[in-house]
């Protein structure tokens, strides 16, 4: 417990920013923990590492008793983890709608809706056989990291313009942003003796599902799995401020940082500008094998 910021500290953000505050707990002789508070810090990753991350503030625990229908799945049930397939696809899309798609701030700020381009844009990296699920008793996928590679460009290559031909008007926008990002950092700039890179898409779990480690686990699978075929170093693009600090707490590394203030029409109006605490779009990397990959 923090005593400055009078959170419950699972994983302390930072007590000067009032918005990042975990659990807002009373101080009495004795702090009880209820299932909510234990899983809330892991909810902070399980909302999301990717281009389009995010995780609304709030959430604060209460001293009121939660009913047997707000408590997660028995720890005990069995979760399986296993490499997803492309056949997998369509159930992973229905959990991305119902737990990620909703809740990123650059979505709910252009009041995104229904985008086809979106689904297709967050899933077509499953083809790249580098993600994880986790899949309950019932044979139902009940969380995922979507993961894909960055190779080296060639000398003299362009980087594909992803808002080109993007005919959803708001998702172009998104789109633009990742462009514009582009011409500002190049991640083989930095990393030079590097041919491949894993990129952290998507990490998302079924709300039932959270506070039980599925998180952690997918990510050690993919860590693993980075080790097995020499990929030595990790990326994510965060445009989430909550994403971006847990992924530090995580000893991830920033390597770039772009306001969305910077990002304007030719008017010079400011495109996109999501709420407090979301002002700039990271990129952070770490490192899992220390030589790079030849």
């Amino acid at each position: 417990f923090c005593s400055v910021c009078k959170s419950f500290i699972f994983t302390c953000f930072c007590c000067s920013q009032k918005s990042t505050v975990i659990m807002e707990v009373q101080v009495q002789q004795k702090v009880q923990l209820n299932p909510q508070a234990m899983a809330y810090s892991e909810t902070l990753i399980e909302y999301g590492i990717s281009n389009l991350l995010t995780l609304r503030s709030g959430g604060a625990a209460t001293k009121k008793k939660m009913s047997s229908a707000e408590v997660p799945p028995a720890v005990s049930e069995k979760i399986r983890y296993e490499l997803v397939t492309e056949k997998d696809s369509v159930e992973i899309l229905k959990l991305l709608k119902e737990f990620f798609f909703k809740d990123e701030p650059l979505n709910t700020y252009l009041d995104l809706g229904e985008c086809k381009e979106l689904e297709y844009y967050s899933t077509k990296c499953i083809k790249e056989k580098c993600s994880f699920k986790a899949v309950n008793s019932k044979n139902e996928i009940v969380g995922v990291f979507l993961n894909g590679l960055i190779h080296k460009p060639k000398e003299g290559d362009e980087p594909e313009k992803l808002a080109d031909g993007c005919e959803h008007k708001k998702f172009r926008k998104i789109m633009g942003l990742m462009d514009f990002i582009d011409t500002k950092f190049n991640l083989f700039d930095l990393y030079p003796d590097y041919d491949v890179v894993l990129d952290g898409k998507i990490l998302s779990v079924d709300t039932k599902y959270r506070g039980m480690g599925i998180s952690v686990e997918l990510t050690n699978c993919t860590i693993n799995w980075m080790k097995e075929n020499n990929i030595p170093l990790m990326h994510v693009l965060c445009t989430s401020h909550f994403s971006a600090r847990v992924m530090e707490k995580l000893d991830f590394v920033e390597v770039f940082s772009m306001p969305y203030a910077d990002y304007v029409d030719t008017n010079g109006k400011q495109i996109l500008c999501p709420v407090q605490p979301h002002v700039a779009a990271r990129a952070l990397t770490k490192q899992i094998i220390p030589q790079a990959r030849k």
